[in-house]
């Protein structure tokens, strides 16, 4: 797969705040990417610095192979989707989704039938027939973030920027949104770049998922890999489905103040040791229950439960002080009632832990 955009040691301060800080990225062409990172991690920045609207202080962005560095916005061939869709409230439906093959300096549309044409077929290709008349303040949320796409993609970019486009609508819309753009996304045959702070929504969209964070690309994967094998105790963390032990690697063991646990076949490179293991991985089993072959227990007191519609996810302290969490699927299990603050098993395979050495 060709290569469509690619940022090499790319940094950008804002006075002693370092966002970028040396970012290294190659995006494949005609695909959809998800940008993740915690609040102030440089996501915002980064779409923005790719765009054009800020400059960097160092390093080069290459779009299509040339050099776009000193390239204004509107001649890169990049569209962007603001979080807020950024229409205009004075025009039409048809009329926001015209604006920039009418309005941009180089080959305005100059013929009606033509611009007519264009935004006749984008509408119907993002689900809007039948609105063009409609102002887009008596529209949905979700009904602007169309026309918010549709207004970028009828100039024909090669690629779209969406910073955190779902982020405005209700949790069902948002849902159903993330398929739509898919599959809009598929039809025109350009890479999207979608910058999220939700890692459902990451893991779902992309087919390439990037982890930002404190201003560098941590993990830069497929969803499958970024989630089952996060490459640091930070990335782990950020996906909230991890219970992370920090200590050290003693010989073939992993010391912690919760315990010492057997080390498994995973083994991570990482600039800070962790042990990790997933909340959908570990049994909770009555206390004094002895781990099998291969498995590793501890013991914990119950703290509450916590319904999330398709599992449970159950709190536990630790005679250590750390709460632990274990996710039950409802479709592999029943639920089960455990007694307040009663002592409970927790158990797992060594083979399923990541440990960071």
């Amino acid at each position: 797969m060709s290569t469509v955009l690619q940022l090499s040691n790319v940094v950008k301060s804002y006075g002693d705040a370092v966002a970028l800080a040396g970012i290294d990225l190659s995006l494949p062409d005609d695909s959809y990417v998800s940008l993740l990172g915690p609040s102030g991690a440089g996501k915002t920045t980064l779409l923005r610095v790719i765009a054009g609207f800020e400059a960097p202080e160092s390093g080069t962005i290459r779009f299509g192979g040339r050099e776009i560095g000193g390239v204004s916005p509107h001649e890169r061939g990049i569209g962007f989707v603001f979080q807020n869709f950024a229409l205009f409230p004075h025009l039409t439906v048809e009329k926001n989704i015209a604006f920039g093959l009418v309005n941009r300096d180089r080959n305005p549309v100059t013929d009606t039938e033509a611009v007519r044409r264009k935004v006749r077929d984008m509408i119907a290709l993002v689900g809007l027939t039948g609105l063009e008349g409609r102002a887009v303040t008596q529209i949905s949320g979700g009904q602007k973030q169309r026309v918010a796409l549709a207004r970028t993609l009828v100039t024909e970019p090669r690629m779209v920027l969406l910073d955190e486009p779902l982020g405005a609508l209700d949790a069902n819309l948002r849902t159903r949104m993330r398929s739509e753009l898919r599959a809009i996304r598929e039809r025109c045959g350009v890479t999207f770049l979608h910058v999220t702070g939700s890692e459902t929504e990451a893991l779902s969209m992309g087919d390439t998922v990037l982890v930002l964070d404190r201003g560098r690309i941590a993990q830069q994967a497929d969803a499958d890999t970024i989630y089952n094998r996060p490459v640091s105790p930070a990335v782990a963390r950020f996906f909230n489905c991890y219970n992370i032990f920090f200590g050290q690697v003693d010989a073939e063991r992993f010391v912690t103040p919760a315990g010492t646990f057997p080390i498994g076949p995973t083994v991570q490179k990482s600039d800070r040791q962790a042990y990790a293991i997933r909340y959908d991985r570990i049994a909770i089993r009555p206390a004094g229950t002895q781990a099998g072959d291969g498995e590793i227990g501890i013991e914990g007191t119950f703290l509450a439960s916590e319904y999330t519609g398709s599992a449970i996810t159950s709190f536990f302290t630790l005679d250590d002080g750390k709460v632990f969490e274990v996710e039950t699927h409802l479709s592999q299990a029943a639920p089960q009632s455990y007694e307040p603050h009663g002592r409970y098993g927790l158990i797992w395979k060594k083979d399923d832990a990541i440990v960071y050495a």
